[in-house]
């Protein structure tokens, strides 16, 4: 089997790994270096990185839509394109530039949470169940046949960055089972049920903004998913106040007006919610480093009474 790689971020680097595995992969195809960093770096993708470690040419186009990514990708006779979170809509002609087309590793129980970014989205609306799916690549936004999907609970206090670490590892697992049964023609996908479609945004920093009108456990599932990028933040004496980790002090009930700090101690910044009170277990104001809460309130940065937001 030969197969061309997609993929850009972290995420996709263990997929990489497994396809290397099961398949001859005379391609990886990545983003453009990007600036990084205080000193803005040119700095490679992930997978870049990963495939020059292991010998393999890569290539990085700037365009995808115009170009001869296509017509150089079909002169490579691939039986099957494996895009793993590359970052770019593919157009039909680099789609069925390989004999079986492209297939798409992809980090939700389709249909729900197409789109850019369904691992956040899958925690900030308290998901108890997610996992990923292999599926046939269309034009369409995640919109493809389902050829197989693995399943997996989510715990109620992890974070994007734990989940997506787990669920990098089980669609590596999952596309070294799955796809050589696929190529060979051993798995029959599924269409997409029409019922159950939801998307998943791209996120952008102010999304991450805490409405403490909100109940305690929306507001945890928001930090936990967004953590950690965009983060969740309030509003502290006028100044950016970010929100690292929290938890669930009580998820009913009014102990005071929304965004007010109710106690604090070394157990944590407790804040009313519009339901329920609200832990701030770790801080990070303006300009300062990440405190726990213990250090936080040593400091007296933290007063009971005051309000956020």
């Amino acid at each position: 089997m030969r197969a061309a790689f997609f993929g850009s971020p972290a995420f996709a680097v263990p997929c990489l790994d497994a396809l290397l595995s099961v398949a001859e992969v005379p391609v990886v195809i990545c983003q453009p270096d990007k600036p990084a960093g205080r000193g803005l770096t040119l700095t490679p993708p992930p997978v870049k990185v990963r495939a020059l470690e292991r010998g393999l040419e890569v290539w990085q186009p700037t365009k995808v839509r115009k170009g001869d990514l296509a017509e150089r990708l079909a002169a490579l006779r691939v039986d099957v394109g494996v895009v793993v979170a590359y970052g770019r809509i593919l157009p039909k002609a680099v789609l069925e530039a390989p004999r079986l087309g492209c297939v798409n590793v992809h980090a939700s129980l389709l249909p729900r949470w197409r789109g850019a970014s369904p691992i956040q989205h899958a925690l900030v609306h308290g998901d108890a169940e997610t996992g990923v799916a292999l599926m046939q690549m269309d034009e369409g936004l995640d919109t493809g046949a389902v050829i197989s999907e693995r399943r997996t609970p989510i715990d109620p206090d992890e974070d994007a960055a734990s989940l997506s670490t787990r669920l990098s590892a089980l669609g590596a697992a999952l596309l070294a089972e799955d796809l050589p049964r696929y190529v060979a023609g051993g798995l029959r996908p599924t269409p997409q049920p029409e019922e159950g479609v939801t998307y998943a945004k791209l996120l952008a920093k102010d999304d991450g903004r805490v409405d403490w009108t909100r109940p305690a456990r929306a507001l945890h599932d928001l930090a936990r998913g967004l953590s950690p990028w965009p983060g969740a933040f309030t509003a502290k004496d006028g100044a950016p106040l970010k929100i690292h980790r929290t938890h669930v002090v009580a998820e009913s009930g009014r102990a005071g007006e929304p965004g007010e700090i109710v106690a604090a101690s070394a157990d944590g910044v407790h804040v009313a919610c519009g339901q329920g009170v609200l832990s701030l277990d770790e801080l990070q104001e303006a300009g300062r480093k990440r405190l726990p809460a213990a250090a936080f309130v040593a400091g007296r940065r933290a007063v009971v009474g005051e309000r956020l937001g």
